[in-house]
């Protein structure tokens, strides 16, 4: 029973730890988000609507855990989180486009396009995507402004998720199987998570002689890659078997839109299942770090739990 109690005290310390970073990265967001000189004022109102709209802020969130696993600061990755969920924000107003998703729901609101119109929302993501290095240029010194900048590239760009989302709209009318649905959300989703971890690292030690240490790479890239299909595969199933209020967005869209997911090849139980092994596996991943990986351990079984 004490055991029992122990953990459920953990859990609960992670929560308000999580919440706490969460509302630390939602102020530095709005803050970041004010009123400059040649910015049209319907541009700024578009990129605050989207950016600070109700979500996780779950990649951000990896970041500042990272950040602390090898010996940093919720202050020092605050840069590298903001960038990370712009990028991200910028990802989703394109993704709800009439030419690709066609949402008009998200984060329990009307989707950008919706809101703004399809030219504004298009440039309201650019804008986004663009300040996000501004941001990270802006935040770090050299050395560090260009590990972080490389990495959130790779992870966003075409061989991260750009890539993932093309792969997506190509193979939504079948023909895929299912090593070729992991190899896309191993981009279109893992690749932004892997460098959330990453710039986690660069933040706290990017002017470390020879940088990061690689070793913690290695770690937190193995721990990304379980994290990233473990969230995937949960997303895939509250398409399936959550609502829209729930979600925040429109559901039963994949099937409908004849997408790969892994409960079509799996079904729902064997798709929970694997989510549960590969939660496991990502908390293994952890080990090296000792007790410093407890946060990002505790953060991996709050993915099955999530309802949007």
């Amino acid at each position: 029973m004490e055991y029992s109690k122990s953990r459920s005290a953990l859990a609960e310390e992670l929560k308000d730890h999580l919440r706490a970073q969460r509302a630390l990265v939602e102020k530095r967001l709005s803050d970041l988000l004010h009123p400059a000189e040649g910015c049209p004022s319907a541009l700024l109102e578009a990129m605050r609507y989207s950016l600070l709209a109700p979500g996780k802020r779950l990649r951000p969130i990896l970041v500042l855990l990272a950040a602390e696993a090898c010996g940093g600061s919720d202050t020092q990755a605050l840069p590298a989180g903001c960038a990370v969920e712009m990028v991200h924000c910028y990802s989703l107003i394109h993704d709800d486009l009439p030419a690709m998703d066609n949402d008009d729901l998200r984060r329990g609101q009307p989707t950008c396009h919706k809101q703004f119109g399809e030219a504004l929302a298009i440039l309201a993501g650019d804008a986004l995507l663009t300040m996000a290095f501004q941001v990270v240029a802006e935040g770090y010194s050299a050395a560090t402004a260009a590990g972080c900048c490389r990495e959130l590239a790779r992870g966003a760009g075409a061989c991260g998720m750009v890539g993932g989302q093309v792969d997506d709209l190509a193979w939504e009318k079948g023909g895929g199987t299912l090593a070729d649905l992991e190899y896309l959300h191993a981009r279109k989703t893992g690749a932004l998570f892997r460098a959330c971890l990453r710039l986690g690292v660069w933040s706290a030690q990017g002017e470390r002689p020879g940088g990061p240490d690689g070793s913690l790479l290695e770690c937190l890239d193995a721990y990304g890659r379980c994290f990233g299909q473990a969230f995937q595969i949960t997303d895939d199933l509250l398409d399936v078997e959550g609502t829209a209020d729930q979600a925040g967005k429109r559901v039963h869209k994949d099937v409908a839109r004849g997408k790969l997911t892994y409960p079509g090849f799996l079904g729902t139980g064997e798709s929970r299942h694997r989510a549960e092994q590969l939660c496991r596996q990502a908390g293994e991943h952890l080990r090296p770090l000792g007790r410093a990986g407890d946060r990002l351990a505790g953060l991996v079984p709050l993915i099955l739990e999530r309802n949007r």
